[in-house]
């Protein structure tokens, strides 16, 4: 099956679909973080999907997307050979995890991992794997990154990397180097 034709199955199948939180309606906002409460959220843009395959379960609610897939919904670009999808009758995507080899552009952000697991409900992307991030020309790697999609807010775990300082900026002094 082409693109085209593959973009209109999934624009039949999925028809109104979006990315909306796992539980309640559509007015309720995502379930607090434990961690930190957030306020009533903005209404999810629609998720945007191409790929070469799509085999469908519409009793199961699932969907496995083969071959150039590639999912866009905001300030959120995710290129892979695989995606899961988990859908709710409504139908709204409530899950999604792309594998083989995973490309995210988030805020001009670029993340790469051989694996994604996107948390519709707490609207971040979790990456594992051996991450590696990089923005202009800083990079960090990592074996996990989480990026919250509503704040931009980027948490890792056992984290190396590299992070520009501009020349001559009041207070820096230059690192000594190691010997």
């Amino acid at each position: 099956m082409g693109r085209a034709p593959l973009l209109i199955a999934i624009a039949v199948v999925l028809a109104g679909a979006s990315v909306a939180p796992a539980a309640g309606s559509d007015d309720t906002p995502p379930p607090a973080s434990a961690a930190k409460p957030r306020a009533p959220a903005e209404p999810l843009p629609p998720l945007r999907m191409s790929a070469d395959r799509l085999d469908l379960d519409v009793e199961a609610g699932t969907a496995v997307l083969t071959g150039h897939v590639e999912l866009a919904g905001g300030a959120m670009a995710l290129r892979c050979p695989r995606v899961d999808v988990r859908y709710d009758h409504v139908p709204h995507v409530t899950w999604a995890r792309g594998t083989g080899g995973v490309v995210a552009e988030v805020s001009g952000v670029r993340a790469e991992a051989p694996e994604v697991e996107v948390d519709v409900a707490a609207r971040a992307l979790e990456l594992r794997g051996g991450v590696r991030l990089t923005r202009g020309e800083g990079w960090l790697t990592a074996d996990r990154a989480r990026i919250d999609l509503a704040t931009g807010k980027v948490s890792m775990s056992e984290v190396k990397g590299s992070i520009p300082i501009q020349a001559g900026a009041q207070g820096v002094e230059p690192l000594p180097r190691a010997p």
